[in-house]
């Protein structure tokens, strides 16, 4: 890179870019962070596709959120997964995932007001995939933030508001599949959550 070259930032990127026709996902959590890398970068070379997150996460593992159309999505996807080989931990490829989930994973989601809360705690980065686009396309409710792995100890939590029946509907829906597979820690309902709690919530973010 030549010197003084700057790049635009990655998040403001991505938002020009985070509209598809068919906005699918492909995720990778590989147990070695040196194949990881290697994974991340051909995976990126196989199509057009926007890298959402690619980073070390706890325990020692490195994951991989990809995003884009449906056909691209599943090459790169693929192509990972041929090449992490014995060091693939876990992987996910949701296609026609619902539009609100990108924001929420790259912690954009602009949310005007919280009436109530729902939380969904799972023990890995791709259950709570599954649980937040289930939720969000189940009621009328806003997708906060898909937190993932940093910090948790791998795990994973899922934030939507909107009115309670509605929270109330997504959050049922969403644990569906994760309590059948055992990944479900918990989940809760906040009807009217504190401002304190609100605040806290968007200056971590």
């Amino acid at each position: 890179m030549k010197k003084g070259q700057q790049f635009k930032p990655i998040i403001q990127d991505i938002q020009e870019r985070l509209i598809y026709s068919e906005p699918s996902l492909g995720l990778l959590e590989l147990n070695s962070i040196a194949k990881g890398l290697k994974v991340c970068d051909e995976v990126l070379k196989q199509a057009s596709v926007d890298l959402i997150e690619a980073a070390p996460i706890c325990t020692g593992k490195y994951l991989i959120i990809i995003g884009g159309e449906v056909d691209s999505v599943r090459s790169s996807f693929d192509r990972g997964l041929e090449l992490a080989e014995i060091n693939i931990v876990d992987s996910l490829y949701l296609p026609k995932i619902d539009r609100k989930v990108f924001p929420a994973l790259l912690g954009i989601q602009k949310i005007e007001e919280i009436e109530s809360l729902g939380i969904i705690e799972t023990v890995s980065v791709a259950s709570s995939i599954i649980a937040a686009d289930i939720a969000v396309k189940t009621a009328e409710v806003d997708l906060i933030e898909i937190c993932l792995a940093q910090g948790l100890g791998g795990k994973g939590f899922v934030l939507v508001s909107g009115n309670l029946n509605n929270v109330l509907a997504s959050i049922e829906a969403g644990i569906i599949p994760i309590r059948e597979k055992g990944l479900l820690l918990r989940e809760e309902i906040i009807p009217s959550p504190d401002s304190l709690l609100i605040n806290k919530i968007f200056v971590q973010r």
